[in-house]
């Protein structure tokens, strides 16, 4: 990598740290710069990470997206990305998020393993990643985008930690509990209701998680004992706005729960860490 392409890395990425605190989105980095490929995006997120460690944040988990066939058509690709989790993005069960806090926030239902151990290396399975994990928790993943409009190429949605901007996080379960390519979600938001299976993602959510591991391989990388890993949505994103109850239920997977608004009376300002 030259010295030139670090430095513009680092640019975008102040461009969309600031970005996240300033609540004022960026233009397309694909349209200002056309020459960037998908390495360059993973050293943009990158950079945007070390600006979140320097500021304090710990490294929590990761996530994968573009888990679904027709997301991946969407970016011209034939395999998933992935982002991080930071602790300040973990929330709890019943949270009241304020949304000003982003910029024009999306929510997904799904679940996400808690590992027990660390997983490396480009033979892992699914039942790699059930043995290894030590629960799976019902999770609403909150995205935003720190682009204009959401006018997301891959590039884009790479760089900007695969939209990614907070995790509600509900009760743990043993990853034995339930067929979790059989299990059935139902997202309700407001008056609309969502509903998706685990076979959604990649047939299973383990597979999702070791194809996460397999990625990680070609960056040096792994899974770590203690990560929370996202496993990818069971239905599509749906928009958030203030004055929603949002309400996702697995069945014996237990359910997962949070309230919008916008007001400083009706929030809890300290329910969410800056990101």
């Amino acid at each position: 990598m030259t010295a030139v392409a670090r430095t513009l890395h680092r640019e975008l990425a102040v461009e969309l740290w600031e970005a996240a605190r300033t609540r004022r989105p960026v233009p397309p980095l694909s349209v200002r710069h056309p020459r960037l490929d998908l390495a360059d995006a993973y050293a943009i997120q990158s950079e945007t990470r070390a600006l979140e460690l320097a500021g304090g944040a710990r490294i929590a988990g990761l996530k994968i997206g573009a888990t679904s066939e027709a997301i991946q058509k969407m970016f011209g690709i034939d395999h998933p990305d992935f982002g991080y989790l930071t602790d300040r993005m973990l929330l709890p069960d019943g949270v009241a998020l304020d949304v000003r806090r982003f910029i024009a926030p999306k929510v997904e239902g799904e679940i996400a393993f808690r590992m027990a151990r660390d997983l490396s290396g480009q033979s892992v399975t699914a039942q790699d990643v059930l043995d290894a994990a030590t629960e799976v928790c019902p999770v609403l993943e909150v995205l935003d985008s720190r682009i204009e409009a959401w006018q997301i190429g891959l590039v884009d949605t790479v760089a900007d930690n695969a939209s990614s901007a907070a995790v509600v996080v509900g009760a743990g379960v043993s990853p034995d509990t339930v067929d979790l390519a059989a299990a059935r979600m139902v997202l309700l938001s407001g008056n609309a209701e969502y509903t998706g299976n685990g076979s959604a993602v990649m047939g299973h959510p383990a597979e999702s998680v070791a194809c996460l591991v397999r990625i990680l391989a070609g960056f040096g990388s792994g899974i770590s004992a203690g990560d929370l890993v996202l496993a990818g949505s069971w239905s599509a994103a749906v928009d958030l706005a203030a004055g929603h109850e949002v309400h996702a239920s697995f069945g014996v997977l237990g359910s997962v729960s949070m309230t919008t608004c916008d007001r400083d009376e009706a929030c809890d300002r300290t329910a969410i860490g800056q990101r």
